[in-house]
């Protein structure tokens, strides 16, 4: 009998109905600034919709070109509710969404069983909302494809790094880092704070601070797989909750990113 993890954020995070959700994930990309890249990795942020929504849809949008290719997403977020050492996989055979059901990718789980640094934890995965609210998006945007989920909790860039190296297939492979930036700063504070993360992320320095970014280890796990892949980061969006749903008193900063092959070096 499969093992199915349900959603544990629909109708927090994003709506639960299968129709408003499908509408709104659509109206979001539909809004989305496009860029001409071709990108192996990205990084989005994981709020609620009303806060994160356009700056994920943003990075998403700059993969549906590419979407007919792309089979398998591997997808590292940070863990929140349940501490965990090294990067956890979930004792899962799929996840459900409303949108439907994505099967994880068992032969990938299997090629990095083996690291130390990877464990099996379901209880880290049954209420984390870093990976969830990503896979609205990826259902939309992609034909057909298998994920590979993992927690970052406690590690190394080189870690991560390590995992992703194992992972990083071809074209028809999609890494995303699911990562917000800075929390419950005042506006203009957060804004600098932010400026400099990014400035970071796009001189490929790493290590990325937990109070800058939540997800700054699988963020600086990417950044070392970037160095040896030779890819380029583009900003393709950066905004706070102050520019989307919420006050300017205490923000939270979003950004995402997309990370691209030689092809695409011309074009930053």
């Amino acid at each position: 009998m499969s093992v199915i993890r349900p959603a544990a954020v629909a109708g927090l995070f994003y709506p639960a109905s299968p129709e408003q959700l499908t509408h709104d994930v659509q109206q979001l990309l539909d809004e989305a600034r496009r860029f001409d890249l071709h990108p192996k990795a990205l990084i989005a942020p994981h709020a609620g919709y009303v806060y994160s929504g356009p700056i994920a849809a943003t990075a998403y949008a700059t993969i549906q070109s590419a979407a007919s290719h792309i089979r398998r997403v591997i997808l590292f977020g940070p863990t929140h509710r349940i501490a965990v050492r090294g990067l956890a996989l979930p004792d899962a055979d799929a996840f459900d969404t409303p949108l439907g059901r994505i099967m994880l990718d068992q032969k990938s789980a299997d090629a990095i069983s083996h690291l130390p640094q990877v464990t099996v934890n379901a209880q880290t995965h049954a209420l984390e909302h870093s990976l969830e609210v990503h896979l609205p998006f990826l259902q939309t945007i992609l034909e057909d494809f298998t994920l590979l989920p993992l927690a970052v909790g406690a590690a190394s860039a080189e870690e991560v790094a390590e995992v992703m190296e194992l992972l990083w297939g071809g074209d028809e492979t999609l890494i995303v880092v699911s990562s917000d930036l800075s929390h419950y700063l005042p506006y203009d504070i957060a804004q600098r704070v932010d400026q400099a993360t990014v400035q970071a992320i796009l001189n490929l320095q790493q290590p990325i601070p937990h109070d800058q970014a939540c997800g700054g280890t699988p963020i600086s796990g990417l950044i070392l797989a970037a160095q040896r892949h030779h890819l380029s980061p583009h900003l393709l969006d950066l905004r706070n909750s102050g520019d989307t749903a919420g006050t300017r008193e205490q923000v939270v900063g979003y950004a995402s990113f997309a990370f691209t092959g030689e092809q695409d070096h011309a074009k930053r």
